[in-house]
């Protein structure tokens, strides 16, 4: 695939530059020594800060899943027919494609997560548990359709602001962290529900699946007030930074990506950064990468059902839903730091999602429990591809930072119509063996594989086309790379 005028990347350094760079190293902070001690102190301070993302995370897919834990009181006590309890899952999608991309718009041009954020935190959390007085399916409806308008606007979000704080040798690691939040979220959000369900019925006149809303509904309202006094800005807004400290973080991200942030406003800001973004045909090849593996997913909103088929009593089929989970946190944060150790993506998603259809073609060719029971495992671990997918992104896409956000945005928002699409693909009449449910996701992992083998292959030939440049220009520093 021969590049084309999309395939821009962050300008390599002339040779006079190097020369000089040669020179000047890390004089302004007294030293290499005193740099890296200086490093230290910021990543510490910055991760301890970022930690409140992963709460968010877990609150925000607690609150977006608490319908499927739910599922059949809900579906009982809203006389839910045919396919509207799916409808009441992808609905939420709806929203949040519709809102992703123009809320890190806004986020980017505000340059104040710590404020929008958690905002919208309180929002969703709010729509959240007002899902628990609706008394039909319209009612329930219209407040998954908001949660999803609002919750659009966290994950996005975060990840762009992570991108603006550390470099791609750091971000796969944080970005994992990030990422087990959702995880986490699958296993003790039904650990959660299990309690409320099974003890709470009938309190107050009120249903046990009515209260799990309430209930997960303040509990995000709460903590959204704590994250407004915990995140932080970006680099050049944040207060609780000092100056050397400022210096450094800024200067860490135009030696990561080549350029510095400046970059934009010379070309135009924010606009020439939309421009770029929609124009650049990577967006739309991830993006439709990200709707196959999306769907190869699907399984995750069903989970509750899927240990249902096992034969065992309510409360225990939502207990054994955390330990997959709790598996596939601990799998993928290893993994995600191995593949940022070696700087290395491809096959690190590829071995991913193979697991992941060994674990389908398990639960297709047997009905034994402790073998489907061991599927859930290989499969809950595949959702380390979608992760890794978001950290390669943040090379791919490493400069102007307005492109960056609108990349981020428009890519999840796109790979959102594989939920929406993923939502039917669990039909009751399927089930209990749900066979024609697991080839889906198999389909959809070969498909995820073989786009992203095809998007390493051009990447590769970006790299020997910016290596041919800065020979012909002969600049004998490495400048930047795409990691394959």
């Amino acid at each position: 695939m021969a590049p084309d005028s999309s395939d821009t990347a962050p300008i390599s350094p002339s040779k006079e530059h190097v020369e000089c760079k040669e020179l000047d190293v890390d004089v302004e902070f007294g030293g290499i020594e005193a740099r890296n001690k200086l490093e230290r102190r910021l990543l510490l301070k910055l991760d301890m800060h970022m930690s409140m993302l992963v709460l968010i995370f877990i609150l925000n897919f607690i609150d977006r899943n608490n319908a499927s834990a739910a599922r059949t009181q809900l579906t009982a006590d809203l006389h839910l027919e045919g396919t509207q309890y799916a409808t009441l899952l992808s609905i939420l999608y709806v929203g949040y494609i519709i809102m992703q991309v123009p809320s890190n718009m806004f986020l980017n041009y505000i340059g104040k997560p710590s404020l929008y954020l958690p905002a919208c935190m309180v929002i969703w959390g709010v729509i959240s548990a007002l899902t628990g007085i609706t008394t039909n399916f319209v009612g329930a409806l219209l407040t998954r359709f908001f949660l999803g308008f609002i919750e659009a606007a966290f994950l996005p979000g975060a990840v762009f602001l992570i991108s603006k704080w550390y470099k791609r040798t750091e971000i796969g690691s944080r970005l994992a962290i990030l990422y087990c939040g959702n995880m986490i979220s699958n296993a003790f959000g039904a650990l959660i529900a299990s309690g409320i369900l099974a003890n709470m019925d009938g309190v107050r006149g009120q249903a046990a699946w009515r209260w799990l809303f309430y209930i997960e509904g303040s509990l995000t309202v709460t903590v959204a007030i704590m994250a407004a006094f915990v995140l932080p800005d970006f680099p050049m807004t944040t207060k609780w930074l000092t100056d050397d400290e400022r210096r450094l973080a800024l200067k860490r991200m135009e030696e990561d990506a080549g350029v510095g942030d400046q970059l934009e406003t010379e070309n135009g800001g924010f606009g020439y950064g939309f421009y770029l973004a929609i124009a650049d045909w990577k967006v739309w090849w991830i993006a439709t990468l990200l709707i196959a593996q999306v769907i190869a997913l699907s399984f995750t909103g069903y989970f509750p059902t899927l240990t249902a088929t096992l034969g065992y009593n309510p409360t225990a089929s939502l207990l054994l839903v955390a330990p997959p989970w709790i598996y596939a946190a601990i799998f993928t944060f290893v993994w995600t730091r191995h593949s940022d150790k070696t700087q290395e993506r491809f096959l690190h998603m590829s071995i991913s999602n193979l697991i992941g259809i060994i674990g389908s073609l398990i639960s297709i060719c047997t009905m034994n429990t402790a073998a489907r029971y061991f599927s859930l495992f290989l499969m809950a671990q595949s959702n380390s591809a979608s992760v890794l997918m978001t950290t390669w992104e943040s090379n791919i896409f490493a400069r102007p930072p307005s492109k960056r956000a609108v990349c981020f945005s428009l890519i999840n928002a796109v790979q959102q119509l594989g939920s929406i699409s993923g939502s039917y693909a669990w039909p009751t009449n399927w089930g209990p063996t749900y066979r024609y449910s697991y080839t889906i996701v198999i389909a959809c992992n070969v498909t995820a594989i073989t786009m992203t083998l095809i998007l390493r292959q051009h990447l590769k030939t970006l790299n020997k086309k910016l290596e041919r440049e800065e020979q012909e220009q002969g600049i004998e520093e490495k400048g930047f790379r795409y990691v394959l």
